[in-house]
């Protein structure tokens, strides 16, 4: 059975910003930083926090929003294993944007900033990891917003379930590890409208819905959808 470190070291090694740079570069992230166990509730990060250090998603689910006009909190999207939650703010130039929230007993690796420093010191293609860490951030930010704006709430919910889907081993399905609730607020609509969509979808045998669980069965079948 592995040890929580060699299971941290796989998960950084085998995610999309940081699975192309040598694999010391995780070695050295995670030895100057620290794995925090949290609960069902407890944050990880907070919107406009002045913290300087990274933080990525190693186990469990995590749930982002910010904050919106009138002081209503919205969610926005979740992150897994491998996602970066916070980067370093004094090279991207503010506080925290968002607030991340476990959804279920998590487990994150914190760097602090003097430890990033320590490790770009020797290995400098860290800022370009990070980068490329923003970028596709930006990028799935970009499009669910274009997606709010253009799709009706079916085609939405298909391109959004594609887009939040994680990969089963050694199999074709996708799963979706959210609520309806989840799901409603993430793409502006009701959680009644969510459900009688995935209704639909499950009689055309492209899902499979149940307690905070999709299993996308045919995630072509819902891409075809999404771009109909």
């Amino acid at each position: 059975m592995s040890s929580p470190r060699d299971a941290a070291l796989k998960v950084l090694r085998e995610s999309a910003w940081l699975g192309r740079e040598p694999a010391a570069l995780a070695e050295e992230l995670l030895a100057h930083g620290r794995l925090l166990h949290l609960n069902t509730g407890e944050w990880a990060q907070a919107e406009g926090d002045e913290d300087r250090g990274l933080v990525v998603v190693i186990s469990g689910v995590v749930h982002v929003s910010c904050q919106a006009a009138g002081q209503r909190n919205v969610l926005i999207g979740h992150c897994e294993a491998g996602a970066v939650l916070g980067h370093a703010t004094r090279y991207s130039g503010g506080p925290r944007l968002v607030t991340a929230v476990c959804a279920e007993p998590s487990v994150v690796l914190a760097v602090p900033e003097r430890g990033l420093d320590e490790v770009a010191s020797r290995w400098p293609t860290l800022w370009r990891a990070l980068a490329t860490s923003a970028y596709g951030y930006t990028r799935r930010t970009v499009r669910a917003l274009a997606e709010l704006i253009s799709l009706p709430p079916r085609q939405r919910l298909a391109s959004r379930l594609l887009l939040m889907a994680t990969s089963q081993g050694g199999t074709d399905e996708q799963v979706v590890r959210l609520s309806q609730q989840a799901i409603g607020e993430m793409i502006g609509v009701t959680r009644k409208t969510v459900n009688a969509h995935l209704a639909a979808l499950e009689r055309e045998r492209l899902v499979t819905a149940g307690y905070n669980r999709i299993i996308l069965r045919d995630p072509r079948g819902l891409r075809r959808i999404a771009d109909s």
